[in-house]
């Protein structure tokens, strides 16, 4: 019997696992928008997060429509937010990402987007009366933990590409004016070597000077 309960919370942990939804990094070029659709049924939640990984100010613009196209959720410059909705109609439903206010950065943004709620970890867990056995709450004490590591990786994952690109911004800016600041003292001294050049030349006198 514990053997046959612990085949079922194994998989009832793996099935939970599954990913409801769809996450996805774009690249976001200026002056752009680049929008999304999904058909949904009404009476369903949906969570839409999003962040920006890299370019100009981490800002982006977000709006999400509804099937009749009126406006639920919408942002300005945001570099992160999380919305969630329940649905009141049928139908398709929008959501852009624009970057239209930029007219030369380029932006990279990631985004997750999640429908329903979370299927519970064991069957007809929302009906019982009983408590919960002991192997039963270990299960659910670990499907906790392992969403908790998810949420971590994802987190930690996004912050070391952001941080890399800034690392990657930097290291090109302080290239560039290393190469200026070449440049600028091998002018320099170009102009210093010209100007004490002058200072000891010799003028000759002319020579219609000389013959009168």
């Amino acid at each position: 019997m514990p053997g046959a309960v612990r085949t079922l919370c194994l998989a009832a942990l793996l099935g939970a696992l599954g990913a409801v939804g769809t996450e996805l990094t774009l690249e976001l070029p200026d002056s752009a928008q680049r929008c999304f659709h999904q058909e949904l049924e009404s009476g369903i939640k949906f969570t839409l997060d999003y962040q920006v990984i890299s370019g100009g100010h981490y800002d982006v613009d977000c709006y999400v429509e509804d099937p009749n196209g009126k406006t639920i959720y919408q942002e300005t410059k945001k570099q992160y937010d999380s919305f969630s909705h329940h649905t009141e109609a049928k139908g398709v439903y929008t959501f852009c990402f624009s970057n239209e206010f930029s007219t030369f950065s380029h932006k990279i943004v990631y985004f997750d987007f999640q429908v329903g709620d979370e299927p519970p970890i064991l069957p007809d867990m929302n009906n019982r009366v009983t408590a919960l056995t002991q192997m039963e709450s270990a299960c659910v004490t670990i499907h906790e933990m392992l969403n908790a590591v998810i949420d971590s990786q994802t987190h930690y994952r996004l912050r070391e590409a952001q941080d890399r690109s800034r690392a990657e911004e930097l290291n090109g800016r302080v290239s560039y004016w290393s190469v200026g600041e070449t440049l600028i003292l091998f002018m320099v001294s170009i102009g210093q070597v010209m100007l004490l050049k002058s200072f000891f030349t010799e003028k000759r006198p002319s020579s219609s000077g000389a013959g009168t």
